[in-house]
């Protein structure tokens, strides 16, 4: 009997059995495989994925456009988001579908990605967003790509507490498997539920590769029985008060969350023991991590049943459902909790328990030990909250307090290995520095240059590395979007008179344009490189994300009240006698560069100066994408709200010019005007 042939789509198209494939993959399969289950259930539903790309999730829009023929059968839409904010506002969007006549499908499950600065950068729209809540059949988990070791960002992060501030539960996946079965459980609870779900992924999980199985009916979703659900229900409706939406959020939604993870058991005793002594609980990286030390100390399964161990897995860290903690806590005298970064975990569970009796009650440790973390001469760490966390770190801890009540010469050699291998590494080596730069042949290698005593501020993308490249001349960064306006605020202050800030073309389209608006308004003295390539070429190259050309950006800014426009390039007979640029810009090759420069830095007020060059580190990619073609109309009014409802002032621009709408029945409120 032959094998069935094998294809490089079958982890897209392969309706059962094993697929091999990546974290990012599975990200994209997981919206396929949702819509089949929707049909198998008779509902007819959508799915839609915005967002913006970001490590550990920047190729992922390059793996949704690689997938488009497949998404589209399943009629899963992909449009990239300008920024993070406007691209979880779209999302918002297909919660809302229900609310309009003409609905096309049941409802739209939808996914949200951003690594961890775009999640504290839509804190807003996230808490606005969950409080409305979804749609009956619709659901929305939000992909937050966090980097805890700070390997591709300008901060470590992580992303739990964001979410917990937004009331919206959390799910960590701790492989490719659980991307799947983990995402599944995420729309159905937050259909359920009515809550935005997040989904926090790291890169030892979506840069990851396995061989995973495919099952149409795993996992198996049970809604819990017995929940009060309100008479009108959890899920968005219209219209709905915000006091409303704060109610159902805190009194049912939240609690729907936790019942629902109760009953699909997403937490669960992974090890146990007849007499246990020690309890450690973990979720996602550090889950595995802790499996890895019990390994590294040679504890099998058997081994931690006769020492006493009891290990926790998490799969929901925030909310952390309290019954199957109480179950996995009874009996045991203490307590390990290991999460990597900050306490999420750990406080949840010492609230928890709290009120338990004295004498029933375990003691809980993590990253401090029993002595207690709010001391003002605390102890050392047990586990650090800054960096990243090893197998050895935690091995270490866990042969710690195990010492206490058992002792097993096979641990404490394994101990002895460990100390001795981390002894080794830590001796003192002769490393030569070896500083990123700048790929041969970039145009970031002069278009980051100033003249000389001449300073210039940096920004998020690849002309970052300005600042460890020539630290002394590129000094300072910013946020995305916030390039260059750190002057205004130090402008008064200082006796240098002028400074240049680089801002690439990909930040510019996500929300550069507003920081240059900032530094007019403020008649800040400086002058904004706009480094121009046509790619975002730090995460992989992909284009930007609209319409974007050199004119036009000379028009947006001459709009914005720019003084002076130059454009400098290295064919600049391809801008001569062009019509579409803004009136005075002037054009100039490459090699006048330094002289433009000083030149501008003369001229007060705000003026860009537009580098203009394909980057060699990734050449500007030419792809044939559909054109999403859309007309605004702006007014000068806006419908006025029902009868016993809050107006607009009587001079208002925004009072109606046309009747008003049916009477509500709704209380009256008073509240005053948003503008």
């Amino acid at each position: 009997m032959s094998a069935a042939p094998l294809s490089l789509d079958d982890k897209y198209t392969r309706e059962s059995g094993r697929v091999f494939l990546n974290g990012t993959q599975a990200l994209v399969r997981l919206a396929m495989i949702q819509r089949s289950r929707d049909l198998a259930a008779g509902l007819s539903t959508a799915g839609f994925i915005s967002g913006y790309r970001g490590s550990p999730l920047g190729g992922f829009d390059q793996a949704l456009w690689k997938a488009r023929k497949h998404l589209e059968a399943h009629h899963v839409f992909f449009t990239p988001g300008v920024n993070e904010e406007l691209a979880a506002t779209a999302v918002w969007g297909t919660q809302q579908v229900g609310l309009f006549p003409g609905a096309k499908y049941d409802g739209i499950f939808a996914m949200w990605y951003g690594k961890g600065p775009g999640v504290d950068r839509c804190g807003d729209v996230f808490k606005h967003a969950n409080a409305a809540g979804t749609a009956k059949h619709g659901g929305v988990l939000l992909i937050a790509g966090d980097d805890h070791a700070c390997k591709s960002s300008t901060l470590p992060h992580q992303s739990e507490h964001a979410f917990d501030a937004a009331m919206i539960p959390v799910l960590y996946p701790t492989g490719v498997q659980e991307i799947i079965e983990l995402g599944l459980h995420g729309f159905a609870m937050s259909r359920f539920s009515g809550c935005y779900v997040a989904f926090k992924t790291i890169s030892e999980t979506v840069d990851s590769s396995a061989s995973i199985v495919i099952d149409p009916e795993s996992p198996r979703i049970v809604i819990p029985e017995g929940f009060p659900v309100p008479p009108a229900g959890m899920n968005i409706r219209w219209p709905d008060a915000p006091l409303e939406q704060e109610l159902r959020l805190q009194h049912d939604k939240i609690y729907a969350a936790l019942a629902y993870c109760r009953a699909n058991a997403l937490n669960r005793i992974a090890i146990d023991s007849p007499n246990p002594r020690l309890g450690i609980i973990a979720s996602g990286k550090s889950y595995l991590d802790v499996l890895q030390a019990l390994e590294d100390l040679g504890i099998d399964g058997r081994h931690a049943a006769e020492i006493g161990i009891r290990l926790f897995k998490v799969a929901m860290p925030w909310p952390l459902e309290p019954n199957g903690i109480r179950e996995f806590a009874q009996g045991l005298d203490e307590i390990l909790v290991v999460e990597e970064k900050r306490q999420l975990i750990e406080y949840q569970m010492k609230e928890q328990l709290y009120n338990w009796r004295d004498d029933v009650r375990p003691r809980v440790i993590g990253k401090y030990d029993e002595h207690g973390e709010w001391e003002e001469h605390r102890a050392e760490w047990l586990l650090p909250a800054a960096g990243e966390l090893t197998p050895a770190m935690i091995a270490r801890v866990i042969a710690a307090r195990i010492g206490k009540f058992y002792t097993s010469k096979i641990v404490e050699a394994r101990l002895k290995f460990l100390e001795a291998k981390e002894a080794a590494l830590a001796r003192p080596r002769a490393r030569p520095a070896r500083i990123p730069f700048f790929c041969s042949g970039c145009p970031h290698n002069t278009s980051t240059r100033v003249p000389e005593g001449s300073k210039a501020l940096a920004g998020i993308g690849c002309h970052y590395m300005a600042t460890w490249i020539r630290p002394g001349e590129t000094m300072t960064f910013t946020q995305m979007g916030g390039e260059g306006v750190p002057w205004v605020g130090i402008q008064h202050f200082t006796g240098t008179r002028h400074v240049f800030a680089n801002l690439g073309d990909g930040t510019y389209f996500h929300s550069g344009l507003l920081a240059i608006r900032a530094a007019v308004s403020a008649n800040a003295n400086m002058t904004y490189k706009i480094l121009f390539n046509d790619a975002v070429a730090m995460t992989g190259g992909q284009p930007v994300d609209g319409p974007l050309t050199v004119p036009v950006v000379t028009r947006q800014v001459a709009a914005e009240g720019v003084k002076r426009i130059v454009i400098v390039s290295d064919d600049p007979a391809k801008y001569d006698g062009r019509a579409d640029l803004a009136p005075g810009t002037t054009i100039h090759p490459r090699d006048e560069l330094d002289a433009v420069q000083r030149m501008l830095r003369e001229v007060p007020g705000v003026r860009p100066a537009r580098r203009r060059s394909a980057g060699a580190a990734s050449a500007a990619p030419t792809r044939t994408r559909p054109c999403a073609s859309s007309s605004t109309t702006a007014s000068a009014r806006a419908a006025a709200t029902a009868a016993r409802s809050p107006t607009a002032c009587p001079s208002c621009p925004s009072r109606p010019s046309t009747a008003a709408s049916a009477p509500s029945t709704r209380a009256p409120a008073t509240r005053t005007c948003p503008a």
